[in-house]
């Protein structure tokens, strides 16, 4: 890259077409509430809560004093045999707002080293109950977990694969989108809870004393809104049950009031033996993600154990005091404002505006759920993918930011959003899809 742009060569951007970014920079230099402000001084509202993750909104002044008193109190200490009141503090507060039983808190640093922290909980778990024949790890096609190597084992896009190497032993379900016969649902598709079963199919391939977990988003997120089918969930609980599978949710997404309660779990009355959790935790001010796990499952990894380290598994920055300071104030502006009660007080008038989209040049689906929408494009002949980023492209240049993902955009807005922010961003895709091509 060096002579193509200096100032912004030495920055390798995470998911980004790295050349075509730094030839035609677009950069955002501040925030507050529903907006960002872009480096040549125009409001962007933001139609995807940053990326999933700022749910309360912009740089909210009380997590930003929480964290400076933070910084200025104890900027660090460590978690391995000693600790700090702030993470368990925090743990109590996030304990209480997961499903009954899931009281059991592991402090990561996001999603991915949730998702890989679970999997590896549910491996000892296995092997603290005699059951260590259990090894295979059970995901879902187009499932994404992070970029972990355990999160891409389980993990189902394609292009994060590829070219890694992924842990054996481990198999898939079939993905839930079925365009065919559930194309512009509102809620939850009717057809499609069958293909649970497939949990089954490979129970009867490999044996359950071969399995330990199965991992699946309530809600697939970033691979374009994918919502569960009626009954899928609860399949996938009954077969656990029967098998003796542990059943995990991610929920880097959908927790912290994404569909109008503090876990989908709650919200869809299916409860897994983990979730995963991370962005809405702290408001995605400082990184922090944690992992809720029953509490007779933690409780059979310590009592397997005679004495010492119960599980060898840590991170230096686990319960950081800075990210717990976030949690902490984060916790408190939900609580205050009732954001929780956002999704369901907005979700029919943004499920309305939504799918007021249907019949526009190039989409071939709407989904909604909570205050999250996808909506799918067409592809390009030719040219998959190239639709949605130039939406996503002439968006931005237009004052709101949306996700692209694949041929879907995404949109999931602070759960501050107003009832005329909703209308800006309809209206505003509405009309950019006249002028794309």
């Amino acid at each position: 890259m060096r002579g193509d742009n200096d100032q912004l060569a030495s920055f390798w951007m995470p998911f980004t077409a790295n050349r075509a970014y730094k030839a035609n920079p677009r950069q955002l230099v501040s925030a507050s509430g529903m907006y960002y402000r872009s480096s040549d001084g125009r409001e962007i509202l933001d139609g995807t809560a940053g990326l999933w993750c700022s749910n309360a909104g912009h740089c909210r002044p009380e997590i930003a004093e929480a964290i400076a008193k933070a910084a200025s109190t104890l900027d660090f200490a460590p978690t391995f045999q000693l600790g700090h009141p702030l993470p368990f503090e925090l743990a109590q507060r996030v304990a209480a707002l997961m499903p009954d039983g899931l009281d059991r808190i592991f402090f990561t640093n996001s999603g991915s080293e949730s998702v890989d922290t679970a999997l590896k909980i549910a491996l000892a778990i296995q092997r603290a109950k005699g059951q260590g024949t259990r090894t295979r790890l059970i995901g879902r096609e187009r499932g994404y977990h992070g970029t972990g190597f355990g999160g891409v084992t389980v993990g189902g896009l394609v292009n994060n694969r590829r070219v890694f190497s992924t842990l054996p032993g481990a198999d898939h379900l079939r993905h839930t989108h079925d365009l065919g016969r559930n194309a512009f649902t509102r809620g939850f598709p009717q057809h499609g809870a069958e293909l649970a079963d497939d949990l089954q199919r490979l129970v009867d391939l490999h044996g359950a004393e071969t399995i330990a977990a199965v991992i699946v988003e309530p809600m697939a997120g970033s691979t374009g809104v994918l919502i569960p089918p009626v009954g899928y969930l609860q399949r996938l609980r009954e077969i656990c049950d029967r098998t003796g599978i542990i059943l995990i949710f991610d929920e880097v997404i959908t927790a912290f009031g994404r569909v109008g309660a503090p876990t989908a779990s709650e919200a869809w009355g299916v409860t897994p033996d983990i979730i995963t959790m991370a962005k809405g935790l702290t408001n995605a001010a400082v990184p922090m993600g944690a992992v809720a796990v029953k509490r007779e499952l933690h409780d059979a990894v310590l009592d397997s154990v005679a004495g010492g380290i119960e599980l060898f598994h840590g991170y230096t920055y686990s319960g950081h005091p800075l990210a717990s300071a976030a949690g902490l104030a984060t916790l408190d502006l939900y609580a205050r404002d009732a954001l929780f009660d956002r999704a369901n007080d907005l979700a029919a008038y943004w499920e309305d505006a939504a799918h007021g989209l249907k019949g526009r040049r190039h989409v071939i689906d709407i989904r909604t759920i909570g205050l999250v929408a996808g909506i799918e494009l067409e592809p390009r002949p030719g040219a998959p993918t190239a639709r949605a980023m130039e939406l996503f492209h002439a968006a931005f240049d237009d004052g709101l930011l949306v996700r692209a993902t694949g041929d879907i955009i995404a949109l999931s807005p602070p759960l501050i959003v107003e009832k005329a922010q909703i209308d800006e961003m309809f209206g505003r895709i509405a009309d950019l899809l006249d002028t794309i091509d």
